[in-house]
C-alpha cells in the first residue's frame, strides 16, 4: 500500500515482517529476500530498524538480527559444506517419539474408563462418547520441535551472535500464541524478552498438530498464525516507516491450470486430506491478511507498507515436497523469480516510494535476463525442475531414501 513521496533520509527506518509457510514457506522466503536485496541498493537486511518473524518466518528474522546474510541461510540450505550449519530436513521432521510413547501408555487406562461408563450407563452412553475417551490417548503433534529449538541454540552461540533478545543491536521481535487464552505472546518485548531466542523461535513455529505446543513459564505457546498471518503491526506499533512484508501463504488457483492444462481435473480433492486441509487453511488466512492490511493505511497513514507474495498460478509451490533436495531448491528459485517478477511489474508504483526512503529500485538488476541465484550465492546451478509438480502418494521409507539419494545425483550430474 505504497502511497507518497517524502524527504529521503540517510538511515530509513525499514521493518521486515515475515509469516510463515512451515520449510516450503522458510525455503520461498530465502529466495524472496535475495532477490529484494539485489533489486533494492541501500537495503541491507542485517540492518533492518525491526525484524518481525511468526513461525517458519521467525526461524528467517531471528537469524537476519543475529547477522547471518540471506546466501549464508541458502548455502546452509542447499549445501552439506564444512563450517555452514547445513539446515536439514530432520531438523523439522525429527517424529515425537516420546509424544507417541506418553500418549500410548494411557490406552489402557482410557480403554478401561471408557468400558466402565459403557456398562455404567449403557443407554445414554453411545458408541462415540466411549470412542471420545480414547481420543484423549491422540498425540498433539507428529514431529518433534526440539530439534528446531537445539539447531538455533548452536548457531546462535557462535562468535558474534546471541541467544538473548536483550543483547541483539537490532529489535527482534518472535510473535507466538498462547493456546489457553487466544492471546498474542511477543518474546523480545518486556516481559518476554528473557525467553532464548532459540525457545521462542521453537515455540512460534509450534503449528498445531504437527509439533506440540511448547510451555513457557506456564504458558502453551503454538504457532503465532493462529492469531495473525504476519503480524505486521508489531513493526509499524515500533516504528518502522517503511515495511517489507513476504507471505509464501496463498491458496493455488488450481481451477486455472486445469483449463490450462498444467494440472489435472479436482486435483486439490484428489490429492486427499492434506491438500484440502492447506486450500481451506490457505484461503482462510489470505482473506484475514488482505482485510487487515487495508486498515493500515488509516491506522499508519505515514508509513508505507509493501507485500510480496507469490500468484495463485504457482503451483508448484503448493504440492511441493520439502523433503526432496531438489525441491527445496526449486522453491527457493520460485521465490526468487517470483519476487523479481512483482518488483519488476510494480517498478513505476514502488520506485518513488524507495527513492522517499533513501533506497532505489535498480532496473539494471530486474531486467537482466542471465540473473541467475544459484551463481549469487555461490552454488551450483540446479538441475531443471519437473514442469508440473503433481500430487504423489506418500513414499514409503525404503522409497523415500532413494528418491533422495537419486534427487542427490540428479544434482551432481547437472553441476558437472
Amino acid at each position: 500500500m505504497p502511497k507518497r513521496t517524502r524527504v529521503s533520509r540517510a538511515r530509513p527506518k525499514v521493518g521486515l515482517a515475515l509469516a510463515g509457510g512451515g520449510p516450503v514457506g522458510a525455503m520461498y522466503e530465502l529466495g524472496a529476500l535475495r532477490a529484494l536485496e539485489e533489486a533494492v541498493e541501500g537495503l541491507d537486511l542485517n540492518r533492518a530498524f525491526a525484524y518481525v518473524g511468526v513461525s517458519a518466518g521467525s526461524f528467517i528474522a531471528a537469524c537476519l538480527a543475529n547477522g547471518l546474510t540471506v546466501t549464508q541461510m541458502l548455502r546452509a540450505a542447499l549445501s552439506d559444506e564444512p563450517g555452514m550449519n547445513p539446515l536439514r530436513p530432520e531438523i523439522f521432521f525429527t517424529p515425537a517419539y516420546g509424544e507417541l510413547v506418553r500418549r500410548g501408555f494411557r490406552i489402557p487406562r482410557l480403554a478401561f474408563e471408557s468400558l466402565a461408563e459403557f456398562i455404567r450407563h449403557p443407554g445414554a452412553h453411545s458408541v462415540g462418547a466411549a470412542m471420545s475417551y480414547l481420543m484423549q490417548a491422540l498425540p498433539v503433534g507428529v514431529f518433534d520441535n526440539e530439534p528446531i529449538r537445539a539447531y538455533m541454540h548452536e548457531i546462535f552461540g557462535l562468535d558474534g551472535r546471541t541467544d538473548d533478545f536483550r543483547r541483539l543491536e537490532r529489535r527482534l521481535t518472535v510473535v507466538s500464541a498462547d493456546l489457553d487464552s487466544g492471546s498474542a505472546i511477543l518474546f523480545g518485548s518486556p516481559p518476554w524478552d528473557h525467553i532464548p531466542i532459540s525457545t521462542a523461535v521453537q515455540a512460534s513455529t509450534a503449528v498445531p498438530g504437527v509439533y506440540p505446543p511448547v510451555c513457557i513459564e506456564g504458558r502453551q505457546c503454538v504457532d503465532g498464525v493462529l492469531l495473525k498471518t504476519v503480524h505486521a503491526s508489531v513493526a509499524l506499533e515500533q516504528g518502522a516507516e517503511l515495511l517489507f512484508c513476504i507471505n509464501p501463504i496463498v491458496p493455488v488457483d488450481a481451477a486455472a491450470a486445469a483449463r490450462e492444462g498444467r494440472l489435472p481435473e479436482d486435483v486439490v480433492v484428489q490429492a486427499g486430506l492434506p491438500a484440502v486441509l492447506s486450500q481451506t487453511f490457505r484461503t482462510l488466512i489470505h482473506s484475514r491478511l488482505r482485510v487487515g492490511f487495508a486498515r493500515y493505511s488509516a491506522r499508519f497513514p505515514d508509513a508505507d507498507v509493501v507485500l510480496l507474495e507469490p500468484g495463485a498460478e504457482e503451483h508448484d509451490l503448493f504440492f511441493a515436497n520439502v523433503f526432496s533436495f531438489r525441491s527445496r531448491r526449486h522453491i527457493c528459485r520460485t521465490g526468487y523469480e517470483a519476487t523479481r517478477r512483482t518488483l519488476r511489474q510494480r517498478r513505476a508504483e514502488l520506485g518513488p516510494v524507495l527513492r522517499s526512503h533513501g533506497l532505489r529500485l535498480r532496473a539494471d538488476v530486474l531486467d537482466d535476463p542471465n540473473r541467475d541465484l544459484w551463481l549469487s550465492v555461490g552454488l551450483l546451478p540446479a538441475a531443471p525442475a519437473p514442469r508440473a509438480a503433481r500430487p504423489r502418494r506418500p513414499a514409503r521409507s525404503v522409497t523415500a531414501s532413494l528418491g533422495r539419494a537419486l534427487d542427490r545425483l540428479e544434482a551432481e550430474a547437472a553441476a558437472r
